[in-house]
């Protein structure tokens, strides 16, 4: 069996997130946009526990779905943590009584956010879970902010020993992490770190993983065993972090002109080392070693977004949203629109669309990187 899965949101109860994250509000925008597996988010919150609890119908296997839920979506325990050095970590959860198992022994304020600031580092937060049968990983690895390459040099450094996955971040993919030796046996993961439910955010990023059934153990058993047959997600030249930038006014810089300046803007902003250089002081390899086991990673973006861009109105104008439904009526899913639609097919809802997602098949985008906090954007032919 082949499912979409997205392994990394956040719910209302997380700064600066939509009070529509709960998983009923979720569930009809999952299945326009073709998402099998969505995770909870912050399943570690006592008040988003009860909220759970009474919104799931029981389960032994470890993945739920909303009671009266006629679109049978399908729902996983997960939380992001924040450690002593302000790493982020992923954590897959089995069930309610692991979540309030790993509560009981996690040292921190777990009710101030969503996402718990904890008081153990990499390697304690690891012993917890692992006892609680949860699976592990760093959060968006190579951003500049909150990441375990910000922190560390190696994973080993922060947890002892090799995590269960690495998730890569919207500003990196599989052909920038594969310069680094030590993540060559690890699963890479590509999820939104959605903060609403809209299609153009939640699902933004998914793995597309072989299980042999649609449980916990099923899930968890794909991941270790590296059954994941494909990452899909942003280019990361459109990421916010690709290039080293200024914070607050998005110059970017060369990495030598940025250590001349001290990371320090003459606008006062803070410069941030971008992730391209980043991985280029943790490279083993000049080129990318592919393991036999790393599947492909394919570059996409909402369809909201690209109509967006096309024709320079905002992503929620009635104008795109009209396209956009007209779009996911006739051809299916979103995904199914992004990647297995025919050119043909597109073309005859809209024909401005149609060069756009070739582009996006066949690697032919131009892009104006982003970098220090700033998306990237695409420029295409038709640009003024």
């Amino acid at each position: 069996m082949i499912i979409n899965a997205d392994l990394h949101i956040h719910s209302k109860y997380s700064m600066a997130t939509s009070k529509n994250m709960a998983p009923d509000a979720i569930v009809p925008q999952a299945k326009l946009k073709g998402l099998d597996l969505v995770a909870t988010g912050d399943a570690l919150h006592q008040k988003y526990l009860n909220e759970l609890e009474k919104l799931f119908k029981q389960s032994e296997n470890g993945i739920f779905t909303v009671k009266n839920d006629e679109d049978n979506c399908k729902f996983i325990l997960t939380s992001e943590v924040d450690d002593l050095k302000r790493v982020h970590h992923l954590i897959l959860i089995p069930s309610f009584e692991a979540a309030y198992n790993i509560r009981d022994e996690l040292k921190g304020s777990l009710d101030s956010d969503g996402r718990p600031r904890v008081r153990m580092n990499g390697a304690e937060i690891m012993d917890v879970t692992h006892a609680h049968g949860c699976l592990i990983g760093p959060s968006h690895a190579f951003t500049p902010w909150t990441s375990i390459y910000k922190a560390y040099d190696s994973v080993v450094d922060c947890y002892g020993k090799k995590p269960d996955f690495l998730e890569l971040g919207l500003s990196a993919d599989t052909e920038m992490a594969d310069h680094i030796e030590e993540l060559q046996d690890i699963p890479f993961l590509t999820n939104s770190d959605a903060h609403s439910p809209w299609p153009h955010r939640i699902g933004r990023e998914f793995n597309e993983i072989e299980i042999d059934n649609l449980t916990f153990k099923g899930v968890s058993r794909a991941i270790l065993d590296k059954k994941i047959k494909a990452n899909y997600g942003f280019d990361p030249r459109l990421g916010k972090y690709l290039k080293t930038g200024c914070s607050r006014c998005y110059q970017i810089y060369d990495i030598e002109e940025a250590l001349n300046l001290k990371m320090r803007c003459p606008c006062g902003g803070m410069i941030k080392k971008g992730v391209d250089y980043r991985i280029y002081e943790l490279s083993t390899w000049d080129e990318p070693h592919h393991p036999e086991h790393r599947p492909p990673y394919i570059h996409i973006l909402p369809l909201a977004e690209i109509l967006s861009l096309i024709y320079g109105k905002g992503v929620t104008t009635v104008f795109v949203q009209k396209i956009w439904k007209e779009l996911v009526q006739k051809l299916g899913t979103e995904i199914d629109v992004l990647i297995h639609a025919s050119l043909e097919g597109i073309e005859k809802v809209d024909p401005k669309l149609t060069s756009a997602i070739q582009a996006f098949r066949d690697n032919t985008l131009q892009i104006r990187p982003g970098g220090g906090g700033k998306y990237g954007k695409i420029i295409f032919d038709y640009d003024e």
